[in-house]
């Protein structure tokens, strides 16, 4: 649907007249936000070059993991991953001043949450950043190229619970094989992560996100996360670009959206608080 279409403007002419509480983040929130990708990074790079990069699975199938269909099973081992490398840097002096780890249930957000140390206005203080984890087969053309991340109601009230909120996602490039165990006469599989990028959801560009209407009231997804651009916004511009996607679906109508807003507080009432700003 164009965003010419009459039924959009009619969506977006009701939207414009809400009265919305607006998150803003702090000052150094850009600052914050590249400390942390750029340790995400240097993190994840500095285990690929020291050989750390490889998971193991043994199997007693003879012709090794089937690999026609590892895409589907390699997510989890990858994440999982990820989130020991992290821990393994949390526990000892580090140059990224990673200090705590915490790994997440399947079903929230993000798969993992890591702290940095920062100076802050001055005082000793933490970045904190959610991370999402998304594997990416080498070798299987179109694996994970458009990911759904989460949800787009749970992430929307995230920016406003917090407009400080960090959320990354982390995309793992990998490449899968078998060697034979002479020994222990089993197959070895190999998953071994070859490449990686960071990227802070909220400086994504408009183009690289889209809105899927499956599952619940729909999901923020990436239109291919091996080329993404990356646009500097607010919190606020960013709510508002989530708030024009789901507004921009033929199977969203303004009431559904208004039911959220209500139910989240998106939008103001008598106890707004004093973190957002009046439009």
């Amino acid at each position: 649907m164009a965003a010419s279409d009459p039924e959009i403007i009619k969506k977006m002419e009701k939207y414009v007249k809400c009265d919305f509480k607006v998150p803003v983040e702090e000052a150094d929130y850009g600052e914050c936000s590249v400390v942390a990708i750029q340790a995400i990074e240097e993190i994840i790079d500095e285990a690929i070059k020291s050989g750390r990069n490889k998971i193991f699975i043994n199997t007693n199938l003879k012709l090794g993991l089937p690999m026609e269909n590892i895409n589907k099973v390699a997510g989890p081992f990858v994440e999982a991953w990820a989130a020991e490398i992290f821990t393994e840097i949390s526990t000892q002096e580090n140059r990224w001043k990673l200090i705590n780890v915490e790994t997440k249930e399947r079903l929230y957000m993000a798969d993992v949450i890591l702290q940095f140390k920062k100076q802050r206005n001055g005082v000793e203080s933490a970045i904190t950043a959610e991370v999402d984890v998304k594997a990416t087969a080498e070798d299987i053309k179109e694996s994970g190229k458009s990911p759904n991340i989460t949800s787009y109601e749970r992430i929307r009230s995230a920016y406003i619970d917090d407009p400080d909120y960090l959320f990354v996602i982390l995309s793992l490039k990998h490449r899968v094989y078998s060697t034979h165990d002479p020994v222990t006469k089993m197959m070895n599989g190999i998953m071994e992560v070859v490449a990686h990028r960071a990227y802070d959801l909220k400086f994504i560009s408009d183009p690289d996100l889209s809105y899927n209407p499956a599952l619940g009231h729909g999901q923020i997804q990436i239109r291919d996360i091996h080329y993404i651009d990356i646009v500097k916004r607010t919190t606020w511009e960013f709510c508002q670009l989530l708030d024009k996607k789901y507004l921009n679906s033929s199977r969203r109508t303004f009431e559904n959206w208004l039911s959220m807003a209500t139910a989240g507080e998106w939008i103001k009432n008598e106890d707004t608080e004093t973190l957002y700003t009046s439009r």
